[in-house]
């Protein structure tokens, strides 16, 4: 019995000492004397944003709110997505639309659902989906090859779309 408690104790005192070296490592292994912070969910986006984590989780929680759902597709080492990520942050009325009209979500993964890729898997995109689950087509950016795709230039045309979104929904329920 001692030798169980032992034994268990041990194996306790070594992962704890594994979590904590984890912690103060940075990813790339190189530089054990800064400490690794792991990521919100904002991932730069808007830390006054309230995200929500899956597409699935999003969908739910528009629907019970009848909120719109607003995706954004990114990668993180993508420096078109830095860009409108920069530019997304800091304008005001972008983020204060999005934590008071908004259901948020990023992904810097595909979403199993086929309807949040309508021209294709390219990055950075920004789709827009209604309380009733519909994907709304009709919101696009001004490319006719990546019609959902925003540059830091087209902040005024997502701020319209995100207007249009909201107000379009209202009318329509």
């Amino acid at each position: 019995m001692h030798a169980f408690l032992l034994l268990c104790s041990l194996l306790l005192c070594n992962g704890v000492t594994l979590s904590v070296q984890k912690i103060q490592m940075l990813p790339d292994e190189e530089s054990p004397a800064q400490i690794w912070i792991p990521q919100t969910l904002s991932r730069g986006w808007g830390d006054d944003i309230e995200w929500v984590q899956t597409y699935e989780e999003g969908l739910a929680r528009s629907k019970h709110s009848k909120k719109p759902l607003m995706v954004i597709h990114h990668l993180e080492e993508c420096p078109y997505s830095q860009a409108l990520r920069k530019a997304f942050a800091s304008s005001p009325e972008i983020q204060q639309m999005a934590q008071e009209d908004f259901i948020m979500l990023n992904l810097v993964h595909s979403s199993s659902d086929d309807n949040m890729a309508p021209d294709g898997h390219y990055v950075p995109r920004i789709l827009f989906v209604d309380p009733s689950m519909t994907v709304r087509a009709d919101l696009t950016g001004r490319y006719g090859n990546r019609m959902y795709t925003y540059e830091p230039e087209d902040i005024s045309t997502l701020i319209e779309n995100m207007r249009q979104a909201k107000l379009l929904l209202h009318t329509e329920l």
